[in-house]
């Protein structure tokens, strides 16, 4: 079975961001961490770097570059990666603050990715069918 995709809005902050986004789209913009500190805070707590100290460390020799591809490119490289960046299947309009912290945690370069719990285990399904017939059983 495969994993279901992590959701990056349902980190904590993100889905604020985004909906001040919305408001005022200049928030999007790279210029606009210095104006707003959240960005940063919201980076460090979900991926423990914020964007400035991700571009400042040293990439590695094979890096591709993916952090600087356009959103709509780089949605498929996140999905592959486990990873779901869009809200309404559009790219996150703050995710050109959140995508290199992000794939540097994915990558194990720098940072970290939040925790998730591990999946809960699936009742086993002939257990649950059997429990179903005896309920049906005992109605009669």
């Amino acid at each position: 079975m495969t994993q279901p995709l992590r959701r990056l809005i349902d980190l904590p902050g993100i889905a604020d961001l985004e909906t001040r986004a919305l408001m005022k789209p200049s928030l999007a913009e790279p210029d606009a961490r210095a104006d707003v500190p959240e960005i940063d805070d919201v980076c460090r707590a979900c991926f423990g770097l914020t964007p400035d100290e991700a571009e400042a460390i040293d990439l590695p020799a094979n890096w591709d570059g993916i952090d600087t591809r356009p959103p709509a490119q780089q949605v498929f490289a996140f999905e592959d990666a486990g990873w779901d960046v869009t809200d309404k299947r559009r790219p996150l309009r703050m995710l050109g603050h959140y995508a290199l912290p992000l794939w540097l945690a994915i990558r194990g370069v720098a940072g970290e990715l939040p925790f998730q719990a591990p999946p809960a285990e699936e009742k086993d399904s002939w257990a649950t069918s059997l429990a179903a017939d005896a309920k049906a059983y005992r109605k009669r």
